[in-house]
This record gives C-alpha cells, structure tokens and sequence, in this order.
C-alpha cells in the first residue's frame, strides 16, 4: 500500500490509501523523490477561496458550473519520481529513469501513456538536472508561458508584480529574452532583495507609488505580467504601462475585483490585458510552434544549461507525513517559506 495526500474539506489535509498494482502494457509506475507546494495554487484550495473550493469548470462548455462535490480535491502538480516499473509497450522510459510529473502529492502513481503525451512529457530528465531543480519544472513552464504571453521584443521595459517563485522566474526569463530594464513589485522585504539578485534593476515596494516611480524612471513599462494574484497589484501594473502597454494577468485570483478600475488607466492608456494559463486545454497562443510539450523541454534545457538555478529559493525540506501541519503553518504564515519541498521515504524505507 501507499499513501496519496487530499483535502477533505477547507483546513482539513488527510491521507488517505492506495494500491499499488503491476503496470499494465502502456502504463508505468513511478516512486516518489521529492513534490513541491505552490503555495499560491494550493493554499487557496486549502483556504477554500479558490473558486473550485464551490464550482466545478466544465471542459465542455469552458464555464465554471455550480454544484456538483467540489471534495475530496488533490493537492500539488509539481511531482518528481523514480520509473519503478514499465508496461510491456512501454519504449522511452525504463526502470530508475528520473521524471517530472504535474502529478499531487503521493508517494507512488501509475500512469499511462496517453497521460505522459497529453503532459508533453516525452523523456526522462537528462543527468544534469536533479531532483531539487525538477520539482520547478511546473512553475518554470507557467513563467515561460506569461513571458511568451508578454511578448517580449529586445529593448523592452517590464514590470512584474508578486515576486513569489513565479515572480522571480519570471525575471529571470524575461531577462533572457532581452528585456531593457525591469522593475520589480512585491511588499516582502527579502523578496525585493531576491528579485535584484536575480536580475531586476529596481525593486520597489506597492506602497511606493509603483506606477509613478516606473514612469520618472522611463516613459512607462512596455509590458507588466502580474503574478501576485491580488487585483490591486493588476491595478498597479495596468497604471505601469505606456499607453498601448501590454499587461499580462498570470497570478490565481480569487474572489471580486473592486480595485481593478477599468474606467482610469486601462481605458484612457488603450491598454492590452492577456490572461495567461498553460493548463485546462488552452493552447498556446503560437501553437502549432509551441505547445505543452515544448514549453516543457525548454523549461528542462534551461536548468540542463544551468542559465536558470531554482533549487537555491528552496527554504525549507520536509517530511512528507509532516504535510497537514506544513499546511497549517504555511496558513498562519504564508510568506515564512519561499519554497516548501516534500522528501519521501522509498519502497524499503531509507529517505531519499
């Protein structure tokens, strides 16, 4: 037997148990090494404010729905496991291949073939990038795809709003992409200092006026992408930007948007708002030549390359059957840990 995390209901993390079968021909077993928190994502499905906390989204119709058991919900999609064991049709993976998964918190899964293509995940990761940088694999494609959403041309100013992972991530890849200058907005102070460390030129905190100090510094932002998931700080990045600027929505927002006035600099500035979500379906907006899984491969040779190193903005390992009280925690404090990482114990027992 082994073990799968959920949520019962809000505030309340629960093991609960699985089999563990032989694979069948296409399918594959994996072991778990190391998951990760988004902790954006997953607290507010803790909390309940996430609007699946009480809807459901209908693939079909593409509209969130009432009603329907909106619990037990699974917990996490940054996923890293060892192959255990392969399917007779199985060919690109084998036994003691390393994987990233968008897969929640468990210690072991089976999955099949068509899973790994509609995943985009085509191979197993190569020898340079280990397990500590894999477990961002699935926020490193979320601020490949804001930054692709942004489109960057060289020369280009850029604000960005929130520097939670995300955040700094994407600091860094819009760097990569030839970005002038880049402001940073966030409030936490070791954040602001992070967000320089990795390549934005001002930090500034949201009640410093971002929006007026962006514009003495250079005539307005080119583009903003705003991962705080709070509608203030869209507000903020709206204000930001040159008139025919460019802002890109990525974070998880909840609830209303009452700071968000659309009257003021959105309308009279003629500013473009994208909304940016790899996942449910969405195609890439330069699909067929970038797709799911090439954001993936490109997300793996960045770390490969070492151009991008995330494992440094791991602030705390812990035991996986420590995760209702991690969760507690992360609750009362949400901004003590930048990265919190799950390590799990293997088959016979040793930590991994």
């Amino acid at each position: 037997m082994a073990t799968k995390l959920e949520l019962s209901a809000p505030k309340q993390v629960r093991f609960t148990q699985v089999d563990i079968k032989e694979p069948g021909e296409n399918e594959i077993a994996l072991e778990a090494v190391l998951s990760a928190v988004s902790h954006g994502t997953e607290l507010s499905l803790y909390r309940g404010t996430s609007p699946f906390a009480h809807r459901s989204f209908d693939m079909e119709k593409r509209l969130f729905i009432d009603g329907g058991d909106s619990f037990p919900q699974a917990m996490g999609y940054e996923w890293v496991g060892r192959v255990v064991g392969v399917g007779g049709g199985v060919r690109i993976f084998q036994k003691g291949d390393l994987l990233h998964l968008p897969l929640p918190h468990a210690e072991w899964h089976l999955c099949s073939m068509d899973q790994f293509t509609a995943w985009g995940v085509r191979a197993p990761l190569p020898d340079t990038v280990g397990p500590e940088s894999a477990c961002f694999l699935s926020l490193m494609s979320i601020a490949l795809q804001a930054v692709h959403d942004a489109r960057i041309i060289s020369g280009d100013r850029a604000a960005i709003f929130g520097m939670g992972v995300l955040g700094l991530l994407t600091v860094k890849l819009v760097r990569l992409s030839g970005a002038d200058r880049i402001f940073a907005v966030e409030p936490d102070p070791s954040r602001r200092a992070l967000a320089l460390e990795w390549g934005a030129d001002s930090s500034l905190h949201p009640d410093e006026k971002p929006a007026e100090r962006i514009r003495d510094e250079s005539p307005g932002a080119d583009i903003a992408i705003d991962f705080s998931g709070r509608d203030s700080a869209l507000h903020q990045a709206v204000r930001s930007l040159r008139a025919g600027g460019l802002c890109v929505a990525a974070g998880f927002y909840q609830g209303g948007a009452g700071n968000l006035l659309l009257g003021e600099e959105w309308l009279h500035n003629r500013i473009t708002m994208a909304a940016s979500s790899r996942g449910w379906g969405n195609a890439h907006r330069c699909h067929p030549r970038w797709d799911r899984a090439r954001l993936h491969e490109w997300a793996v040779e960045l770390l490969a390359r070492k151009q991008i190193s995330p494992e440094s903005l791991i602030a705390e390992f812990r035991d996986y059957t420590e995760a209702p009280e991690v969760y507690a925690e992360l609750d009362t404090a949400p901004n003590r840990s930048l990265k919190t990482v799950f390590r799990y114990q293997t088959a016979s027992g040793a930590a991994i």
